[in-house]
């Protein structure tokens, strides 16, 4: 079987309204692929930049994946919350990034972005906080029903991936 190792690390968040962020993340692979080690999904700390507009969380990814197949290429799903001085906590973005195909040593940006909703949602917003929220989270990488959703840009994310592949050569991949 052809083998994947994704090694790296969620560096942190810009561009966002708010400082004291965290961010949740998982990993979505098609059928063919199969985790071998390593956790499917987590969640960063929270930080609170004292100085510049970078919140870093420096959070640990490492992945051991095996497949007989190319579709279903892993991506990586990312949710930005606020965290506000009371405990209350608030969702700032949705994004997800494809997980480089080549060998080496990647450094990634996922642009995010966040539901709408209509203008009593965003004066309710302004007030008491919350704001619209995607029901399935399936949505932030399938493009179907997504295209349909009015949305605002966010802020970015940065990773850093180094991919490892092992045995792609016998299923006729040259890496």
């Amino acid at each position: 079987m052809a083998e994947l190792h994704i090694i790296g690390q969620i560096i942190g968040a810009t561009g966002f309204p708010q400082k004291s962020l965290f961010c949740k993340w998982g990993v979505h692979a098609g059928g063919a692929w199969r985790l071998l080690s390593g956790l499917k999904e987590g969640q960063t700390q929270v930080d609170i930049p004292q100085t510049g507009d970078m919140a870093y969380w420096s959070h640990p990814i490492d992945l051991h994946y095996t497949t007989k197949g190319l579709q279903g290429w892993p991506k990586l799903h990312l949710q930005v919350w606020h965290q506000d001085s009371f405990g209350r906590c608030q969702l700032y973005g949705y994004g997800y990034i494809h997980v480089p195909s080549s060998p080496g040593q990647h450094r990634l940006q996922c642009v995010t972005w966040r539901p709408l909703g209509s203008w009593q949602d965003q004066l309710a917003e302004m007030f008491v906080g919350g704001g619209p929220q995607l029901r399935s989270s399936d949505l932030i990488y399938s493009g179907a029903d997504r295209y349909r959703l009015h949305t605002v840009g966010m802020g970015t994310v940065e990773l850093e991936l180094c991919v490892i592949l092992r045995h792609f050569d016998r299923y006729g991949v040259e890496s």
